[in-house]
Order: C-alpha cells, then sequence, then structure tokens
C-alpha cells in the first residue's frame, strides 16, 4: 500500500476503520522543536466535529497518544509515533453485507487489488477514518512551521456545498487576514450569511436519504517568492497529491482553476507592479505559482469533495460472493456531506506540503 509520503518530512499512516486503532509515524523532524499537544489535540478535535448534528453520529474521542519522538515537549530528533484508539466501532454493521459491494467505495476495487484479504469493515485502510492520523501529522507540522517560519499561515473555507456557492474572491489581499474573520471557524464561509442555507441543503439530502457535495478552498500567506521546483517537484504536483490522497477527494485546481479557459492571457498572466517597495501582482488568477515555484502572492487552491457514498437509499449493486445482481441499503452511521468536517484535512495536507518543502 502506498501509505508513505515526503521527502524531508515523511508521514506513514497506518490502522483500519475498524481496527484496534490509527495513527501516524512521522520521520525527519528536526531536534528541539516546542509542541505544543494541546493545539495538535485541538486539530484534531475540528475533524471530529463532536456536537455537530450534520456530522457522523459515530463519536470517537480521538485523542492521541503520543508514543516516541517528543520529551519534556521538544522534538528528539527521533521518529515521532502518534496513535489513536478505534471505541466506537459497529462492525456487525458490515459482516452482515460484507460480500455486497457498496456504490462508490473501495470495496470492489480493493478486494481486486488485495484478493479479498483487506479488512473491509467501515472501509478498512481505504476508509475517511484515516484522515485523523493525516491531521495529527498535518498538526506537528503547523508546530514546525510556526517554529521555523512563524509569519506563514494556512487556512480554509467553505466555497460551496450542493448547490449552495459562497463568492469566488477576486482581491488576494483578502486572503491576509481571512481566517481571523470567519464568524463560525467552525464553518468557515467569506459570506456567514449562506450557512443557514448549505445547512438546509444539507439536511434535505438527509431527508430523501442521500448526500452532497462540496468545495473547500485552502490558502497558503506569507510565503516568500522561490519555493518548489518545475515539474515533478512542484507545489502544484507535491500538494496535489496529498490531497487527493483524502477520500472523497476528485478535483484539485489552483488559482482560478478551470475558469481560466474561458480568459484571455491579458487577464490571466498576473501583472507585476512595485508596491511600498515589494513586487506584487494585480491579479492572483495563477494561484500564487509560476512554473511551480512561489511567487510571493498567496497560493490559493480548490478542493472537490463528491457526495458521501454511504447513503440509505436502495442502490444497484453484486454480490461479489454469488457473482449476482443485487441491491443494497446501506446501514450505519454516516456523513450526509463530508465537507464540514474536511477543511482541517485540507489544511494537515498543506501544511504536511510546506514543512516538507521548508525544512
Amino acid at each position: 500500500m502506498g501509505s508513505t509520503w515526503g521527502n524531508k518530512f515523511k508521514v506513514s499512516i497506518f490502522g483500519e476503520s475498524h481496527g484496534n486503532g490509527i495513527g501516524a509515524v512521522i520521520d525527519g523532524l528536526p531536534s528541539g522543536i516546542d509542541i505544543d499537544l494541546e493545539r495538535v489535540q485541538s486539530e484534531l478535535n475540528r475533524r471530529a466535529a463532536r456536537g455537530n448534528p450534520l456530522a457522523t453520529p459515530r463519536k470517537e474521542g480521538d485523542q492521541i497518544e503520543v508514543l516516541s519522538g517528543i520529551f519534556n515537549g521538544k522534538t528528539t530528533g527521533a521518529p515521532l509515533a502518534g496513535l489513536i484508539r478505534n471505541e466506537n466501532t459497529r462492525s456487525g454493521d458490515y459482516a452482515k453485507t460484507k460480500d455486497l459491494m457498496r456504490p462508490g467505495h473501495a470495496d470492489y476495487a480493493a478486494n481486486a487489488r488485495y484478493g479479498g484479504f483487506q479488512d473491509y469493515r467501515g472501509g478498512g485502510h481505504f476508509s475517511g477514518r484515516l484522515t485523523a492520523p493525516l491531521v495529527f501529522a498535518g498538526a506537528i507540522a503547523k508546530e514546525i512551521l510556526t517554529a521555523i517560519r512563524p509569519e506563514l499561515g494556512i487556512g480554509s473555507r467553505i466555497v460551496s456545498i450542493g448547490d449552495v456557492k459562497d463568492e469566488t474572491i477576486s482581491d488576494w489581499k483578502v486572503y491576509e487576514t481571512l481566517n481571523k474573520s470567519f464568524e463560525n471557524p467552525a464553518f468557515p464561509l467569506y459570506h456567514a450569511n449562506l450557512e443557514d442555507s448549505m445547512k438546509q441543503a444539507i439536511i434535505a439530502a438527509v431527508a430523501e436519504e442521500d448526500s452532497v457535495g462540496g468545495l473547500v478552498e485552502g490558502f497558503i500567506t506569507g510565503l516568500e517568492p522561490g519555493i518548489g521546483n518545475p515539474f515533478f517537484e512542484s507545489i502544484e504536483s507535491r500538494l496535489s497529491a496529498l490531497l487527493f490522497s483524502i477520500p472523497a477527494v476528485k478535483g484539485v485546481t489552483f488559482g482560478a482553476g478551470f475558469e481560466v479557459v474561458s480568459l484571455r492571457g491579458s487577464q490571466t498572466n498576473d501583472a507585476l507592479r512595485m508596491h511600498d517597495g515589494q513586487i506584487e501582482t494585480v491579479s492572483n488568477y495563477n494561484g500564487g505559482i509560476n512554473g511551480g515555484i512561489s511567487n510571493g502572492m498567496p497560493i490559493v487552491f480548490q478542493v472537490a469533495f463528491k457526495p458521501t457514498p454511504s447513503i440509505g437509499k436502495e442502490q444497484q449493486t453484486i454480490n461479489l460472493a454469488e457473482r449476482k445482481d443485487a441491491n443494497l441499503k446501506i446501514q450505519g452511521r454516516h456523513d450526509p456531506c463530508i465537507v464540514v468536517r474536511a477543511f482541517p484535512v485540507v489544511e494537515a495536507a498543506t501544511a504536511i506540503c510546506m514543512a516538507d518543502f521548508l525544512l
């Protein structure tokens, strides 16, 4: 399995949704860096979204146990290992239907790849549950970045849920203070008045035993020009690789994304200018990156999440053991919209990528 990523900040994630636990091992850390484990735990709490009626009813403590790599509050330079024990599992929900391949899930593809030996309960290693150790690794990356690049900012916002969309931000300077302006950090929107409409879109899908997807925008501020490389080690290619590792991600774009195809070069070239002795661009259609390298403007990117594949509606599938067509009505506890818990995961992936570039 491809469960390890990184050149300098190396992350390996392990575990299954209904196994004893899940976690991450991080290698390549410098020694002597202060780690605030309360801040690390708060990142995991953001992803867990406890108390949010629009998130899954499965409530895990997601309490991190640091097994190695931190001593007296500082990194030792040894691999840093973190474990999150699974507590609130109901594996019986899956044993009854293990031969019915859930549409939209990795069940059939994983069965073909691993010969049926994979842990099928709750999606096993393919589950969105594995975003918890990813967030743990991202929280450690944020601690490292705070120490080595205190001017760097990483944030995210919800752009759309279903057909309810927030506004595109055309002034790149907005991103410099956007994180501090969210009225509800648990539901970060540029226009806070859209929160109820987005939540109603989720509630309407639940009422029809269905689900909805959405778009998350991530951003990086305070990054100096000249970070990154062309081609295979570009900021876009490295960050996209991590973002696509998040379950349910189906698209990643930078800057204006696919909208650039309907524009002209005179619009999208991001003209350069001097401002108070500093070089900046008039616009930011390229999302702060040229040639795979940062140009000093905010790095802005969008991540598309598909609707949650676990839905209550009856769906067509196959019984793999009998090699016959079948119908499936999924039971269990599932998020009707992944987006409300996904934005901290997007930030975590971003922090891991930046730590790998900047260490």
